[in-house]
C-alpha cells in the first residue's frame, strides 16, 4: 500500500469533483483496512500543493461578487446546494491537505485515522449535494462558487494549531451554527430527500469539529498552554472575520467547544 501522505497527493492533485471523492473513498478504505489488519500502514512525508486541482466549473468569484437570491425561493434552494456541494469539496481537499502538509509532523496515528474518516465522511456529503443538485435538474459548476474558501489553508499552511483553530474550530464549527435552519427551510418545502442529506452532514459535522478540538487539546497540553488564550490568539491573527452569533450551543459543546472558546471572538464583544 502506498504512504498515506502520497494518497493525499493524489486526491489533491485531481480535479474532478467526482472523481476526487471517488478516490478520496477509495484510499480512506485503504487505509482503514490497512489499519484494521496486520500490515503496517506508513504515513510517509509528503509536500501538498499550494492549492488543490480545481474542475472548470464553477467559476470562483469574490464573495463581495456573489449573486444573491431569495433563500426559500426554489432558485434560492438550488443555489444552497451548490453553496454546500462547494464547500464539502473544499472540505475534502482540506482533510486530505492537513494529512500531507503536516506529515512530518510527531503526532500519533489516531491523528491520521480521524482525518482520514473525516475526509471520507466529507466526500460522501459532496456526493449527496450533487445529487440533491442533479434531482432538481441542477448540477456542481452550473452556479458561481465562493474563491476564498481555500484562504485558510494558506493562512495556516505553516502551523498546525493554527490549521486546527481555523478549520474545523471555527468554520466547521459555523456549519453547526447555520444547518439546522437550513433543514428548516428544506423541510418547509417538503423536500425530505435534502432534509435526509443535510441531517447526515449536520451529524458528522460534529464529530469533525470534535477531532479539532481534541487534536488542538492534545498539542497545546504537549507545549504546557493554555487552550483557550492560544485558540483566541490564533483565531485573531488567522481569521478574516469575527464569529457571528448566533450559536448552536448545544451541538458546540458536544464537539468540545464550550462558550469561553467563541463568545469573546463574536462581533457582539
Amino acid at each position: 500500500m502506498m504512504p498515506l501522505a502520497q494518497m493525499a497527493l493524489e486526491v489533491l492533485g485531481t480535479a474532478d469533483g467526482r472523481a476526487k471523492t471517488a478516490l478520496s473513498h477509495r484510499h480512506a478504505a485503504s487505509w482503514r483496512a490497512a489499519r484494521e489488519g496486520d500490515g503496517r500502514p506508513v504515513v510517509g512525508q509528503a509536500e501538498p500543493p499550494e492549492t488543490p486541482a480545481r474542475p472548470a466549473a464553477p467559476a470562483l468569484l469574490d464573495p463581495r461578487e456573489m449573486p444573491r437570491r431569495k433563500r426559500g425561493s426554489p432558485q434560492g434552494r438550488i443555489a444552497m446546494l451548490h453553496a454546500v456541494a462547494h464547500i464539502e469539496l473544499n472540505a475534502v481537499d482540506l482533510h486530505w491537505d492537513i494529512i500531507a502538509r503536516f506529515s512530518d509532523t510527531a503526532l500519533p496515528i489516531g491523528f491520521f485515522d480521524d482525518w482520514v474518516k473525516a475526509a471520507d465522511e466529507e466526500s460522501k456529503h459532496f456526493n449527496l449535494m450533487c445529487d440533491c443538485l442533479e434531482a432538481h435538474g441542477s448540477h456542481y459548476g452550473a452556479l458561481p462558487a465562493h474563491a476564498g474558501l481555500w484562504r485558510a489553508a494558506q493562512d495556516t499552511a505553516h502551523d498546525l494549531m493554527a490549521r486546527l483553530a481555523v478549520v474545523p474550530m471555527v468554520l466547521e464549527a459555523r456549519g453547526l451554527d447555520v444547518t439546522p435552519g437550513m433543514i428548516e427551510i428544506f423541510r418547509a418545502a417538503d423536500d425530505s430527500a435534502v432534509v435526509a442529506a443535510l441531517e447526515v452532514i449536520y451529524a458528522d459535522e460534529v464529530h469533525h469539529v470534535a477531532y479539532g478540538s481534541k487534536w488542538f487539546h492534545f498539542l497545546c497540553g504537549r507545549h504546557d498552554l493554555d487552550p483557550v488564550v492560544v485558540f483566541h490568539a490564533l483565531v485573531r491573527q488567522h481569521f478574516h472575520s469575527t464569529l457571528k452569533p448566533p450559536f448552536n450551543q448545544e451541538k458546540r459543546a458536544e464537539a468540545g467547544l464550550p462558550p469561553d472558546f467563541y463568545w469573546p471572538l463574536s462581533e457582539r464583544l
